[in-house]
C-alpha cells in the first residue's frame, strides 16, 4: 500500500495548528500557536486575525519539521466546523489556497470527530465512549449505527467556557481552568446545584450559583473546589450512563479540559468500577491541533475521496452525528454480572429478591467513588425519596409502573415488583412507539418528568407498556423540561436503528400530540448548543 501524507490546518477558536501525518499513523510534524486575550473571552474577529497571521508561518515550519518537500504532500485537510465563523473562514481559505497552489486534493473534516480519532490513534482504543470537553464543546460521544452519536451534551455553555467565565468574573484570569484546579486543592465543599437532565447537563445555573457564593464572601478555594467537583461529577455521571447503555468496555477522555488531573481521576475511577479500560491521549493531542485534522482527513479521504472545491465551505454548526463513519469496528465486550445481579446500571444495581413469595428486585443506589461523599450522599438520598413519590404519582396519572414494597433511605434502596417482560428496544415498531407517546403524555400532563426515558426503561408485559427507573425524575411544568425528556428517548431510539428512529419518533410525537412541546423540541435541537 502506498503511504500517503496529509497536512492538516486547525483553527476553530483561539488555537492555530498545522500538523502532518502519514497514512500509517506516524506524526511527522505538529506546530501551533495559541491566542491569549488581554481581557475577556475569545473575540471571533481577533481569533481570525491570529490565524491569518500564523497559518502562513506554521505551514513551512511543519514542512521543515517533517523533513519533507511540499511535493510530498498528498492531501490538504482542514477543520470545516464547528467553530467561530470568522476563524473557520480563514482556515478554509488558507487550505483552499494551499491546495490550489500545490495542485493537491482537499478535504474538510469535523473538528469534534478529529479529537476522538486522534485519541484512538494515540491510545489504541478501538470503540470507546468518549467524553470530549473543551472551551466550546461538551459532548459524550459513542459510535452506533454507522455514525458517532451524541449521547449527552450541554444544554447551554460548555464546561471550558464555564470555568473560563468564572475565572474572568472573579479576577482569576483566562483561561480559568488551571487556576481553578490549583485553588480547588485547598478547598472544602459548598452546596451548589447539580443539574443533569436525562443524558444532558447544564452549567449556566451552576456558574451563577458559584459566582453568587463568591460575591457573598465565600473563600475562593471553597468555591473553586465545589464548582469543579460538581461540574465534573455531572460530566462523569452522563458518561457512565452512556457506557451502561451502550455496554462498551472502553472510555476515553479528550479535549482541552482533559488537562485537569481531577477530571482524569474521576473518569478513571468510574471506568474501573464498570470493568472498562480508561484511555486518554497524550496531552499535546488533547487540545486543538493540526494533527487530528490531518489524520481524520486521511480516514475520510480513504472512504469517500477528496472534496470538490465547491464543497469546501465552512459549517459553523457542524454536528458530530452528521458524518458517516464506516471504518469503526463495533465489536463490544460485555461485562459479566454475578448471579444475583440482574443489571449494573449507571446509578444503581438491580438485585434479585422476593416479597411475600413473589419475584421482586432491590434497586440499590450504590456509592460512587468518583464523587465526593457530600455530593454522592445528597444525590443518592434525594433521588431515592423522589423516585418513590414519582412512581406513585405516575400510577395515579394512569401510567403502569412497578409496585412498591419497601424503601430503605439509610441504604438508599427500593424493594419493588420485578417486571417480567421485554425491553421496548427489542420489540419496538411504529404502533408501540405511538402507544409510548400516549403514555409519556400522561406523565407530562401530571408534570412528571421521567428524566431517563430510554427504550431500555420501558418494558412490554402482556401487551402493556410499563415505565421503570424514575431515578432521574422530577416535577416540572416547563415545556423545556418536557421537550428534553422526549429528546432523551429520541437519542435512545437512534442508538437502536438510526434509519428507523425517525419513523419511530414521529410515531411517538403523534401519540404525544402536543404542538407546543413538539415546537420546543425543534427549538432545542436547532440551538447549536455545543458550538463555540
Amino acid at each position: 500500500m502506498i503511504k500517503l501524507i496529509s497536512l492538516g490546518i486547525e483553527g476553530t477558536a483561539e488555537k492555530t495548528g498545522v500538523g502532518i501525518v502519514d497514512s500509517e499513523g506516524n506524526i511527522l510534524a505538529m506546530e501551533g500557536c495559541q491566542l491569549y486575550p488581554e481581557k475577556g473571552g475569545i473575540h471571533p474577529r481577533i481569533a481570525a486575525e491570529h490565524h491569518a497571521e500564523w497559518i502562513p508561518k506554521l505551514i513551512p515550519q511543519a514542512i521543515e519539521s517533517a523533513g519533507i518537500d511540499y511535493s510530498d504532500i498528498d492531501l490538504i485537510s482542514f477543520s470545516q466546523g464547528p467553530g467561530l465563523g470568522p476563524a473557520l473562514r480563514i482556515v478554509a481559505t488558507s487550505a483552499r489556497s494551499l491546495a490550489l497552489s500545490l495542485k493537491k486534493p482537499i478535504i474538510g473534516v469535523n473538528h469534534c470527530i478529529g479529537h476522538v480519532e486522534v485519541g484512538k490513534l494515540d491510545t489504541g482504543a478501538v470503540n470507546p465512549v468518549s467524553l470530549y470537553v473543551s472551551g466550546g464543546n461538551s459532548q459524550v460521544i459513542a459510535y452506533e449505527s454507522g455514525r458517532y452519536r451524541i449521547f449527552g451534551e450541554t444544554l447551554d455553555i460548555a464546561i471550558g467556557n464555564c470555568l473560563d467565565q468564572f475565572g474572568r468574573e472573579t479576577g482569576l484570569g483566562h483561561p480559568g481552568g488551571p487556576v481553578i484546579e490549583k485553588l480547588a486543592k485547598k478547598g472544602s465543599y459548598i452546596d451548589l446545584p447539580y443539574v443533569v437532565k436525562g443524558m444532558d447537563f447544564s452549567f449556566s445555573g451552576l456558574l451563577s450559583a458559584a459566582l453568587r457564593q463568591h460575591q457573598k464572601g465565600a473563600d475562593i478555594e471553597d468555591v473553586c473546589f465545589s464548582l469543579q467537583e460538581t461540574a465534573f461529577a455531572m460530566l462523569v455521571e452522563v458518561t457512565e450512563r452512556a457506557l451502561s447503555h451502550t455496554q462498551k468496555d472502553e472510555v476515553m477522555l479528550c479535549g482541552g479540559v482533559s488537562a485537569n488531573s481531577r477530571l482524569r481521576e474521576m473518569l478513571r475511577t468510574m471506568s474501573e468500577e464498570h470493568g472498562a479500560k480508561f484511555y486518554m491521549p497524550e496531552m499535546k493531542l488533547c487540545g486543538d491541533n493540526g494533527v487530528m485534522i490531518a489524520w481524520l482527513g486521511l480516514l475520510m479521504c480513504k472512504e469517500f475521496g477528496p472534496m470538490e472545491m465547491a464543497d469546501t465551505g465552512i459549517i459553523q454548526r457542524f454536528r458530530t452525528d452528521e458524518v458517516d463513519i464506516p471504518w469503526i469496528d463495533n465489536t463490544k465486550s460485555y461485562l459479566k454480572l454475578s448471579d444475583d445481579l440482574i443489571a449494573k446500571g449507571a446509578e444503581s444495581n438491580i438485585i434479585k429478591s422476593s416479597y411475600m413469595g413473589d419475584d421482586a428486585v432491590i434497586k440499590a443506589r450504590i456509592p460512587k467513588n468518583y464523587r465526593i461523599s457530600e455530593i454522592d450522599n445528597k444525590i443518592r438520598k434525594s433521588r431515592c425519596k423522589l423516585e418513590v413519590k414519582l412512581l406513585s404519582d405516575a400510577k395515579r396519572a394512569g401510567v403502569r409502573t412497578p409496585i412498591l414494597y419497601d424503601v430503605d433511605l439509610d441504604e438508599k434502596s427500593i424493594l419493588m415488583e420485578a417486571i417480567d417482560g421485554v425491553m421496548l428496544k427489542d420489540v419496538i415498531d411504529d404502533d408501540l412507539a405511538y402507544k409510548t407517546g400516549l403514555e409519556i403524555a400522561k406523565l407530562h400532563s401530571a408534570d412528571i418528568i421521567h428524566g431517563d426515558i430510554t427504550s431500555s426503561n420501558i418494558m412490554l408485559r402482556d401487551g402493556e407498556l410499563v415505565f421503570i427507573d424514575f431515578g432521574l425524575g422530577r416535577y416540572s411544568d416547563l415545556a423545556e423540561d418536557k421537550a428534553v425528556d422526549l429528546l432523551v428517548l429520541k437519542k435512545s431510539l437512534q442508538s437502536i436503528d438510526y434509519e428507523k428512529a425517525v419513523s419511530y419518533f414521529d410515531s411517538v410525537l403523534m401519540g404525544y400530540n402536543s404542538p407546543k412541546i413538539i415546537d420546543k423540541i425543534s427549538d432545542i435541537e436547532h440551538r447549536g448548543r455545543y458550538t463555540h
